[in-house]
């Protein structure tokens, strides 16, 4: 196994856009050939965008664009500019004398940093489109990773910062990468090795303590929502589209590696996964190394995106 830029997986673009003063932003994946794609949800508040597309119930569609963005669900309003951007390049589903693009979208809520009254507009959508016609896979504070934070299940006050990274693995000319917006409410972790990467902090910020333990002391229930990570993994191996709905629920092994406490009600966990070539492949193969690009692509996320204390702090509304 070899660990390769997601860039040489074949048929994907990645763009940015963000605002850095009110901490939030956009990030586009932008599909240039025919895909069959899945979703696995397993949070309890996710703000998403056409995900029945994506139903191993509907009929197989090809994505046109894929977005991750910050502003919770008011962050759905990028979508229009990446819809925008795609009738204008003709790319999508042509009926009668219009092209209509197929764009899902997941948000994460990012509303507690900088300015949360600002959030991903329809400019903001079209903007990190542009910026894919670069392909510009940045990691760390960019795009839908900018207002990202983790371990916040005593509040965002014992949190820090997180962001977007990615990762991608070849074995044998068979492609799996992974991008991963870590904004969870629990604490992260190498797999590897089981090191505490990020994550919750003692009310005085001289040392790190256990978000989980945290939690099973709380009696009171928490805001919905305010929690999300969101996953991508994309693949060259061919399958159907009930495959790449098995797929993605595979790679969610990546958030109990990485993610401790996890999958809970106030989290809104998406992961999407996309086939995009025809290499002959084992579901369960795929599945097992899509679950490890994403366990990358979530450590990459946090240790990309280190702040200083007192920066980070500032940015917390109403502090």
């Amino acid at each position: 196994m070899n660990h390769i830029s997601i860039t040489d997986i074949q048929g994907i673009r990645f763009g940015n856009a963000q605002n850095q003063q009110a901490m939030t932003g956009v990030t586009v994946v932008l599909f240039d050939r025919s895909n069959t794609g899945g979703i696995d949800i397993s949070g309890g508040g996710p703000a998403s965008r056409e995900t029945g597309l994506l139903s191993p119930l509907s009929n197989p569609n090809s994505l046109n664009a894929l977005v991750l963005s910050g502003g919770s669900a008011f962050g759905l309003d990028a979508a229009t500019g990446v819809m925008g951007y795609l009738e204008e390049h003709h790319m999508g589903y042509h009926v009668l004398n219009t092209t209509i693009p197929l764009v899902c979208q997941s948000c994460i809520f990012d509303l507690g940093l900088g300015d949360g009254t600002t959030r991903p507009d329809a400019a903001m959508g079209y903007a990190a489109c542009v910026d894919a016609e670069g392909n510009h896979p940045r990691s760390g504070i960019v795009g839908a990773g900018t207002g990202a934070a983790v371990g916040k299940v005593c509040g965002i006050g014992q949190g820090e910062k997180s962001g977007i990274g990615y990762a991608a693995l070849e074995v044998n000319g068979l492609q799996v990468g992974a991008v991963a917006v870590v904004n969870a409410f629990g604490d992260i972790f190498d797999h590897q090795t089981g090191q505490k990467l990020a994550g919750m902090r003692t009310p005085d910020r001289t040392a790190y303590t256990s978000a989980a333990q945290a939690l099973y002391q709380q009696q009171e229930p928490q805001p919905a929502g305010a929690n999300t990570t969101l996953g991508a993994v994309f693949t060259n191996a061919a399958f159907s589209q009930a495959e790449m709905n098995k797929i993605a629920s595979m790679a969610r092994a990546a958030f109990g590696r990485c993610i401790n406490p996890v999958g809970t009600m106030i989290d809104g966990d998406t992961i999407y996964a996309f086939s995009l070539g025809e290499v002959p492949a084992d579901i369960s193969t795929v599945g097992a190394l899509a679950a490890e690009a994403l366990a990358f692509a979530i450590e990459d996320a946090v240790k990309s995106s280190k702040m200083e204390e007192d920066k980070f702090l500032g940015l917390i509304c109403g502090e």
